[in-house]
C-alpha cells in the first residue's frame, strides 16, 4: 500500500469572506491510496481554527503505518482533517477493488440529489443584497454574519431574495446579548435556522435561552464525543467530514445526533469536488444540506459533481466512490 499526499491550490470564483477573514483560494491536501493497481482517493482541508495546518496534517498522514484500514484508523489519527482524507480514500480504495459503489459497501439506501444552500460571503448590506438578488432564483440561501451590525445585512438579504429560504452562519461572532437582541428578528425576516451564534467555549449561555429559530451547532460538534455537552443548547448539528475525520465516523455522528433528538445539518469547508462526493452520502435525508463548496470555487476537479436544480448529485465513479 503506498499513500501519496499533495497540496492542490483552487482558485475561488470571488473573494469568500467570514468573520475571521478572507481567502481567494482553498488550499486543501489530496490523498491517494494505491494497493495491487487499485487507487482511492480522499481530499481534505486543514483549518486553522482547530490548529490544522497544511504541514501538520501532511505530517500525521505521513506518520501512518504502510498498511493502514479503516478500523485502525479511528486509533491511530484523530478527529480531523488528516483522518477524514484518508478515511474517504480507503472507502474508495475498497469500492475500487471490489466494483462495489461505497453507499453499498455501508449499507446505505442509493443516494439522490438533494437542494443544497448557496453561501453569500459577509460583506456591506448593499453588497450582499446584490449577491441575494443574483441568486434569488435558489431556494435556500446561506449568509455569513458574526459582527455586531449584522442587522442591516439580514434586511439587506430578505430585500434581495424575497423567496428563498435563509439560513445564518455566525460563525461564533456573536455575543449571548447580540445574538438575544437578533433573534426577534430572525423570526421577521423568515430565517430557517442559526448556526453557531456564540463562540463554542462560550456556549452555556445557549443554557435556558429562548430559541425562537432552531440554533445549530458547527464549531461546538466535531464528533460522537460531542453530543453530551450539546443537549439543551442546540436544535442540530452540523456534520462536517473534516471535524469528524472522515466519513466512518460521519455516518456514526449522523445516527447518533437523530438518535438523542437533534435535527441534522451536513455541510463543508471550502474544496472540491472529490471533498463534497462522501459528503452527500451523508446529507441523504438531512434537514439542512451545506455542500456548496464546488460552486464557490474557479475551478474544479475532473469528472465534478453535478450541480442542477435538483441539487447537488452523487458522484459518479470516475470522480469517488
Amino acid at each position: 500500500m503506498q499513500i501519496d499526499i499533495r497540496h492542490d491550490t483552487f482558485k475561488l470564483a470571488q473573494v469568500f469572506t467570514i468573520s475571521r477573514g478572507s481567502r481567494t483560494e482553498a488550499n486543501v491536501l489530496s490523498v491517494r491510496i494505491e494497493d495491487a493497481g487499485h487507487v482511492g482517493r480522499g481530499e481534505c482541508v486543514p483549518y486553522a481554527r482547530y490548529g490544522e495546518t497544511l504541514d501538520s496534517v501532511t505530517a500525521q498522514i505521513e506518520g501512518l503505518p504502510e498498511t493502514v484500514d479503516r478500523a485502525g484508523l479511528y486509533d491511530l489519527l484523530p478527529a480531523g482533517a488528516a483522518r477524514n482524507a484518508v478515511d474517504c480514500a480507503l472507502w474508495d480504495l475498497e469500492a475500487k477493488r471490489s466494483g462495489t459503489p461505497v453507499w453499498q459497501l455501508a449499507g446505505l439506501e442509493r443516494p439522490a440529489p438533494q437542494v443544497t444552500a448557496y453561501t453569500l460571503s459577509l460583506d456591506t448590506p448593499e453588497r450582499m443584497q446584490a449577491q441575494a438578488a443574483a441568486h434569488a432564483r435558489r431556494p435556500l440561501l446561506k449568509i455569513k454574519l458574526g459582527t455586531p451590525d449584522d442587522m442591516a445585512r439580514l434586511e439587506a438579504v430578505r430585500a434581495g431574495a424575497p423567496d428563498s429560504t435563509i439560513i445564518v452562519d455566525a460563525n461564533e461572532g456573536w455575543s449571548a446579548q447580540v445574538y438575544a437582541d437578533l433573534a426577534p428578528h430572525l423570526v421577521r425576516l423568515g430565517v430557517a435556522m442559526v448556526e453557531q451564534p456564540l463562540p463554542a467555549g462560550e456556549d452555556e449561555a445557549l443554557l435556558g435561552m429562548d430559541r425562537p429559530v432552531p440554533v445549530c451547532a458547527d464549531e461546538s460538534c466535531h464528533d460522537r464525543a460531542s453530543l453530551p455537552a450539546l443537549e439543551g443548547k442546540y436544535d442540530m448539528v452540523n456534520i462536517k467530514l473534516d471535524k469528524t475525520g472522515g466519513l466512518t465516523e460521519a455516518l456514526a455522528l449522523r445516527d447518533a445526533a437523530r438518535a438523542a433528538g437533534f435535527d441534522v445539518m451536513v455541510g463543508c469547508m471550502v474544496g472540491s469536488s472529490l471533498a463534497m462526493a462522501p459528503a452527500v452520502l451523508v446529507a441523504q435525508g438531512a434537514a439542512v444540506v451545506d455542500l456548496d463548496g464546488p460552486l464557490l470555487l474557479a475551478e474544479d476537479r475532473a469528472a465534478p459533481l453535478t450541480f442542477d436544480a435538483a441539487g447537488v448529485h452523487p458522484a459518479t465513479a470516475q470522480l469517488w466512490g
